[in-house]
């Protein structure tokens, strides 16, 4: 399911898909974006004062459920009180802790050119990760996902340069049996992609493995991986107030080796948590926290980031929305609160939509640009995401890229600069009273760069739009996925490291992989 390597070098280049003739598409090259705005704050300080207090009150007094018998233990030689399952853990000591977290960290994979840094206003955007299902516009129709489906929209997270990092599964690949599902998916991730990868939190053996298969890749020993992040996964607390056991354990693991940590509640106001956004917004820091706290306790000073998954539910039906203006200001409350923690911010760019159509744009553009007016550091979901989570799909993948570019320049400097050549005095004096710009020189100078140019809007009129076919957004978005599938270049990897990969790969699956229930 992979692209076999062409060059005996690592590292690679942007933009790997190519055509004779140029690149299937013209995309703004790879570069890290910092959000320089200034964030929106809905809460004044007794707002914040007032959810912090909700977090430790719930910490103090009501307690964090952790199903896992060696966190438990950790928590309590640390002197948190215990009851059976749940942890009650003193403010002062949940700040103590807390505050070793680093504000700022990198992640580097095996190619040191795409570095990502978690904090200091840097803005990140990673792919669809986790739905079992897949659709696009050929099929038409939702189907399980399999392996060449996953594989594929890994093609289009390593060909576009406004995606950073490569998260989970894009989709779940079914075709394949759960207990070497990760050493498959995993193989075409490092080698389809040079990105940084994720590790999914389900179990000694798929983390163990994850983590041997990263260092491998990236040509390291096991002291330079132990160093520094290569990695990290994230992991969801069972919410309302409970920490399970495999994701636990995936969670100490990383933090002994000194990996990336990201725990995400995922509170659904009024069903998993309060039906207000300060009460859902309150329990979702508890849980975060709490882990937080657990993976200080190991390792002092891990590279650890907080998540927000706070939305609603549609009260008719009890079925997750995204995308609303409660999830949108839930963001921007909790961004306020990672700020006050020192913490680095993770949301996601979801929505409920069941097709790539207005509704899954509206609500996509909703959650995006939360994340932009929150400071989250990275925006997990960013492309692909469709019915809450269940379905990837390419088209949107394609579609979301789009939006992902434009934030992207909306923040570059140069869209505000305010040097006198910018203010443009000698071409308004040219011009003067009756003129127009478009043969001023200042124009000339600045007419291919001046403004974003898209690679999949249609900014035609109508009849010259109905003269080339008449083709809807969603329709574009398919024959540029194909195209760029077709063009496509994996990134390049030493051979000997490629075969190593594979061998580990062969030598677990003989093994078994990772123990299932079926």
């Amino acid at each position: 399911m992979t692209d076999h390597p062409k060059r005996r070098r690592s590292g690679g280049r942007a933009g790997h898909a190519t055509r004779r003739g140029g690149a299937a598409i013209e995309q703004r090259p790879w570069h890290l974006t910092i959000n320089r705005d200034h964030p929106t704050e809905p809460m004044d300080g007794d707002g914040i004062a007032a959810i912090h207090n909700g977090a430790m009150t719930i910490l103090e007094e009501i307690g964090i459920a952790f199903l896992n018998p060696e966190a438990l233990e950790i928590l309590r030689l640390a002197g948190c009180k215990t009851d059976g399952d749940i942890v009650f853990m003193d403010r002062d000591f949940v700040m103590e802790w807390v505050a070793k977290a680093p504000a700022q960290f990198t992640i580097t994979p095996r190619n040191r050119e795409r570095q990502i840094t978690m904090g200091g206003g840097h803005i990140l955007f990673g792919n669809v990760s986790s739905p079992p299902n897949y659709w696009d516009l050929e099929l038409g129709r939702k189907v399980p996902g399999t392996r060449e489906n996953c594989a594929n929209l890994l093609r289009l997270t390593q060909y576009f340069n406004c995606i950073h990092f490569a998260g989970g599964y894009p989709v779940e690949p079914v075709d394949v049996h759960a207990s070497v599902r990760h050493l498959d998916v995993l193989f075409d991730k490092l080698t389809l992609t040079d990105k940084v990868a994720h590790a999914y939190s389900l179990g000694a053996e798929r983390v163990e493995d994850v983590m041997e298969m990263v260092r491998i890749a990236g040509g390291l020993t096991h002291e330079e991986f132990d160093a520094t992040p290569r990695m990290y996964t994230n992991i969801n607390s069972t919410s309302p107030l409970k920490h399970d056991f495999p994701m636990l354990d995936g969670w100490m693991r990383l933090a002994r080796r000194g990996q990336g940590l990201i725990v995400t509640p995922f509170t659904l106001a009024g069903a998993m948590a309060p039906v207000t956004m300060a009460g859902a917004v309150a329990q979702s820091l508890a849980e975060g926290l709490s882990a937080i706290v657990l993976a200080q306790l190991i390792n002092p000073g891990v590279a650890c980031a907080i998540g927000t998954f706070t939305s609603n539910v549609d009260m008719k039906s009890g079925a997750p929305a995204f995308g609303t203006p409660e999830y949108m200001r839930a963001t921007q409350m909790t961004g306020q609160m990672a700020r006050f923690y020192r913490l680095p911010l993770r949301a996601s760019g979801v929505c409920a939509a069941n097709v790539p159509d207005g509704q899954a744009m509206w609500e996509t553009s909703n959650s995006l640009w939360s994340a932009v007016q929150s400071g989250t550091n990275m925006v997990y979901h960013a492309a692909g995401w469709l019915e809450g989570g269940l379905i990837a799909s390419p088209e949107k993948f394609v579609m979301d890229c789009e939006v992902i570019q434009q934030i992207q320049r909306y923040m570059d400097p140069a869209t505000y600069a305010t040097t006198p050549d910018d203010i443009g005095l000698e071409a308004i004096r040219e011009v003067r009273h009756n003129g127009h710009f478009f043969g001023t020189q200042h124009t000339q100078d600045r007419y291919t760069t001046a403004f974003y140019q898209p690679f999949l809007s249609d900014w035609r009129n109508y009849e010259a739009w109905e003269a080339a076919g008449a083709i809807w957004t969603v329709e574009r978005a398919h024959h540029l996925y194909k195209r760029i599938l077709e063009e496509f270049e994996a990134p390049p990897m030493d051979i000997a490291i490629h075969d190593e990969l594979a061998d580990f790969v062969a030598r677990r699956k003989a093994e078994g992989g990772a123990p299932t229930d079926f």
